[in-house]
């Protein structure tokens, strides 16, 4: 018995049975099933979209260091009466634009004089709006070239103020910001100064500052970002250009004010102080909205979604609502308060609460209605800020030089029309920026601690990048799996091709389809790469167009269009039809399925580099990109099927392709919020002309669009080729 046994397991060591690896078990499992988990995928990602507002956290500080709130504050009601005489100071002048221009920044350089700070001004020109196709992730906005023929009259004038920390070491440095028209200072923008005065004199005298503090009184004559981006370039990056040294010689007698303490206030160098550990854009805005309780609402979002570390944001959140009694608010899309499908859901998380406490009260699952929709509100906004790449203020500037930033717009509960309100408001504000500074002041380090990746559903909740990642995972998901799937099946039905081959061919023949089948997805590599390629012509157009300046947005967005299929068409000449290359083994069909194999592997290629630059465009992206990747179909291709399945096709690539093509998104989306009598075909060009501006990586989603479009082409023209082969093809499906 034993013999016999080892002889038949010898001979089962001939030819043994070897079992695939377990991931590659689950790998033939996801692809043969590729449909079914590719729409559990897709569906259970966009239901953990919707469900991130419920696993949002409370906020909380990570450095200890921080410290917010544990000292009291040192500003007196004496610093805001010295603050409000500088408000009744610009108010009072009466002067025309030309010379306000010059006399403002006299009596706040004055101002930061007489505290006892270093003064000096610093001058700016208005820079060209330029497209850079190539500094979209290097280069900082409005950094073009400044305009020709420029005025001594035409520069903008900061003025910027040193205290030099009596116990530091001159190192490191916070920066405050106040932006004001000189033209035409309004009361907001003069509180907003003397907000900053008070805490300026104040810093001044005290004994704990351990970092340099900068007070820049920005012009924003030409905008808030242009001059806090001129100066933080010309701090940063000197200019030592005998040209420019030249136009100040020239502009100095006319361009700069003229003081009575010169040796203080300098005019021809800029001082320095140490490393930007943070800055606060603080403004205020008198909406003339009476509340309860005066409003300070803050804004994170910098250029392609980068954002603050969120302790920053932590700790003003906490000192406004625990220290100064502030209401606190964040951007929310305020249309989506309205929305009955979030209230629909936030009914049916709420009743699942209550059944899951009602089971086991230690179960802290739901949350109420009110909460849910504010929450999306919030998140949709913070999404949408980030995905669109422009600044929400000119804190965004700071982050071009990884410097963590934020805006604070303070807004009184009543009007400011008397002495007593104005300074109970300055107080109530000063001492807000007075802890926050005190925070930073303590810290030994940069921010680093706390997260950089987040989203917001309030001032004191927000999704992490550990739990908003799993949505965009299980959106991409499908793509890897669809691709794969569409290159096993072409295979698999090209070998029954040539096996049919082999019966009847000469074996040159043989020969010649076996090795097409294993370079056939060079030819399809080929069409990604040259419909890629027109991507980014397309993409750099603009850049030739915008040496002209006379054009009209109209004109220049029908001359866009004009190129673009010109550029199309000329590509084609060169490089051929697409499917030039199907030979009599190859079905149309089946080279149709390679091409869209290649191109969802594209996209996904695509989308986990864009979630590398820009979290928010790829989340975003994935929503309108992986439904266009997996249901495009060329039309011809299920024409021999049903009425009910060609129409319920052909009605899903018409949508997705006219939801996909970005002009006319943009302009359906304007018709309906505003009215078709609104649109125009240039207003699509303003916008795009706002994000290449701004150096949005957004701008490139958009010009690569088309690539779609042309993939959806392809298909429709290969479907129509050689019935006869696609027939055949089918019979070997079935």
């Amino acid at each position: 018995m034993k013999p016999r046994m080892m002889a038949g397991s010898s001979g089962d060591t001939k030819n043994p049975k070897i079992k695939p690896r377990p991931i590659v078990r689950i790998g033939i499992f996801l692809i043969s099933h590729s449909i079914v988990v590719s729409l559990l995928c897709f569906a259970a990602g966009i239901v953990a979209l919707i469900l991130l507002p419920l696993f949002a956290k409370n906020t909380y500080i990570s450095e200890n260091a921080l410290m917010p709130g544990s000292a009291n504050s040192m500003l007196s009601s004496q610093d805001v009466k010295e603050a409000n005489k500088l408000v009744k100071d610009i108010i009072g002048l009466k002067l025309s634009s030309e010379e306000a221009r010059i006399e403002i920044p006299r009596l706040i350089a004055q101002h930061m004089a007489d505290a006892g700070s270093e003064v000096y001004y610093h001058k700016f020109h208005p820079q060209m709006s330029q497209f850079y196709p190539l500094h979209f992730f290097s280069g900082s906005p409005n950094s073009g070239n400044i305009k020709e023929n420029h005025s001594c009259v035409s520069h903008a004038i900061n003025t910027v103020g040193i205290i030099r920390a009596p116990r530091g070491d001159g190192k490191e440095a916070i920066v405050l910001v106040t932006p004001y028209n000189s033209e035409k200072v309004e009361l907001g923008e003069a509180l907003s100064l003397a907000l900053a005065y008070s805490i300026f004199s104040l810093l001044t005298r005290v004994t704990w500052l351990a970092k340099d503090v900068i007070w820049l009184a920005a012009d924003a004559r030409y905008g808030e970002y242009a001059s806090v981006t001129a100066w933080l370039r010309d701090y940063h990056i000197p200019q030592f250009s005998a040209l420019e040294k030249l136009d100040a010689d020239i502009c100095f007698e006319s361009g700069y004010p003229h003081e009575q303490n010169e040796n203080q206030i300098r005019t021809d160098v800029i001082s320095r102080a140490g490393t930007m550990a943070a800055g606060l854009v603080f403004k205020v805005v008198d909406k003339h909205k009476e509340t309860d309780k005066d409003t300070l609402s803050i804004y994170a979002e910098a250029s392609n979604g980068q954002m603050p570390n969120l302790d920053l944001i932590n700790i003003v959140n906490y000192l406004a609502v625990h220290r100064q009694g502030l209401r606190v608010k964040v951007e929310k899309l305020y249309f989506l308060l309205d929305s009955v499908f979030l209230k629909i859901v936030g009914d049916v998380l709420e009743t699942i609460g209550k059944v899951a406490r009602s089971l086991n009260a230690r179960w802290e699952f739901g949350i109420p209605v009110a909460d849910y929709i504010d929450g999306a509100a919030t998140l949709a906004s913070s999404m949408y800020h980030q995905a669109l790449g422009v600044p929400t203020g000119s804190h965004g500037a700071f982050r071009d030089y990884q410097v963590d930033a934020i805006t604070l717009e303070i807004s009184p509960k009543v009007s400011l029309n008397n002495e007593v309100r104005i300074l109970e408001f300055l107080l109530r504000g000063g001492r807000l920026i007075e802890g926050t500074i005190r925070s930073v002041n303590n810290l030994l380090e940069k921010f680093h601690q706390s997260f950089f990746l987040y989203f917001l559903t309030s001032p004191s909740k927000f999704v992490s990048v550990g739990v908003y990642m799993i949505a965009f995972g299980l959106l991409v998901v499908p793509l890897p799996i669809i691709a794969a799937s569409l290159y096993c099946d072409a295979n698999v039905l090209d070998s029954h091709c040539i096996k049919e081959q082999q019966k009847s061919g000469p074996a040159s023949t043989n020969e010649a389809g076996i090795a097409f089948q294993s370079w056939r997805w060079l030819h399809a590599a080929k069409v990604v790469l040259v419909i890629h390629l027109w991507g980014a012509i397309v993409s750099l157009l603009p850049y030739l167009m915008y040496q002209f300046p006379e054009m009209t947005p109209t004109t220049s967005m029908l001359s866009w269009g004009l190129l673009s299929i010109a550029s199309l068409l000329f590509l084609h000449q060169i490089l051929g039809s697409p499917y030039s290359c199907v030979t009599v083994n190859q079905s149309p069909n089946r080279e149709w399925a390679v091409l869209k194999s290649m191109m969802i592997a594209a996209a996904g290629i695509g989308l986990g580099l864009m979630s590398i630059i820009n979290f928010a465009t790829a989340q975003i992206g994935a929503l309108l990109i992986v439904p266009m990747c997996l249901m495009v179909h060329p039309l011809k291709h299920v024409y021999r099927a049903g009425r009910l399945r060609t129409l319920a096709v052909t009605a899903c690539n018409i949508s997705l392709g006219f939801i996909g093509f970005p002009p006319a998104a943009f302009l359906f989306l304007k018709a309906y919020s505003e009215g078709l009598g609104s649109v125009s075909a240039g207003d699509f060009w303003n916008w795009v002309e706002s994000l290449w501006a701004w150096n949005s990586a957004t701008y490139l989603y958009l010009g690569h669009e088309g690539y779609r479009l042309k993939h959806c082409r392809h298909g429709h023209c290969q479907g129509g080729q050689n019935q006869r082969a696609g027939e055949q093809n089918d019979r070997y499906r079935r």
